[in-house]
């Protein structure tokens, strides 16, 4: 590996030679001249590319709405976060942070809860305030993602602000709403940030954004309605006839067949 120190740095391939961006430096290396790969390799190129995919329809639907500045290896974490849960555990995406400094744990004692009628409860509790901050905003953005399709179907967001005036605020507790209709599975994330007198304290320890409910797609249950339905009839009770048994002497006669 070699550090470009150019004054026009580039990234991508030129020849046999591909420039590339890591940890704010531009690298260099070559390309292979031959790649050898066994079922083993080809089957774990297809698994990373497959969360690749899915992380990015995750950062495309959620990271647009985000006030915050996720730190630069948010792509990698996430592919991490996603390799480790499992390809197609949609519901392992919950706890992903999007700022790894710093979650959502900093500031709830009680944490939110997400219900599937796209209600976010914050229960009652005291938030600290970090800094000279004067007001706290909270911000929940829920988004619903078909995977299948690789498509974003709808996104909705809902902001809650709180004044700041002690260094302890109590909070009554609160409640937010979300409505994104649609096919898919809705990806909730909460965020978290403190202000100033004018502007937000731009500090990745004071901010916040986690993944907080996966909900998936409930599929509607068809009703079978029979057009012949079967009727319990009643039927009245079988009138039993006794027929006379003909006699002989003052004795039956056994009828043989």
């Amino acid at each position: 590996m070699a550090i470009l120190d150019s004054l026009i740095p580039f990234t991508g391939r030129l020849g046999n030679i591909i420039a590339y961006k890591r940890n704010g430096k531009h690298c260099l290396r070559t390309v292979p001249e031959t790649v050898r790969q066994t079922a083993n390799t080809r089957r774990a190129a297809k698994t990373f590319g497959a969360a690749s995919r899915k992380g990015a329809l995750v950062r495309n639907a959620i990271r647009p709405h985000l006030d915050i500045f996720p730190d630069r290896a948010l792509v990698n974490r996430l592919n991490s976060y996603i390799l480790d849960a499992g390809r197609n555990n949609h519901a392992g995406l919950k706890g992903f942070r999007f700022n790894g400094y710093t979650g959502l744990s900093k500031y709830f004692g009680l944490p939110p809860v997400f219900t599937k009628d796209g209600r976010l409860h914050i229960p009652p509790q005291c938030f600290q305030r970090f800094k000279k901050a004067v007001r706290m905003e909270i911000k929940v953005i829920a988004s619903r993602i078909d995977f299948s399709t690789r498509t974003i179907t709808g996104t909705d967001t809902a902001v809650l602000s709180i004044d700041l005036n002690e260094r302890f605020q109590d909070f009554d507790g609160g409640d937010l709403w979300v409505n994104v209709p649609g096919k898919g599975t809705l990806v909730v994330a909460l965020q978290v940030k403190q202000f100033f007198d004018d502007f937000d304290i731009r500090d990745r320890k004071c901010e916040a954004a986690d993944i907080i409910a996966v909900v998936e797609d409930q599929p509607k249950q068809l009703v079978n309605i029979s057009s012949n339905p079967h009727r319990h009839l009643s039927y009245p009770p079988r009138t039993i006839i006794h027929k006379p048994v003909p006699a002989q002497n003052g004795l039956p006669v056994i009828q043989r067949e």
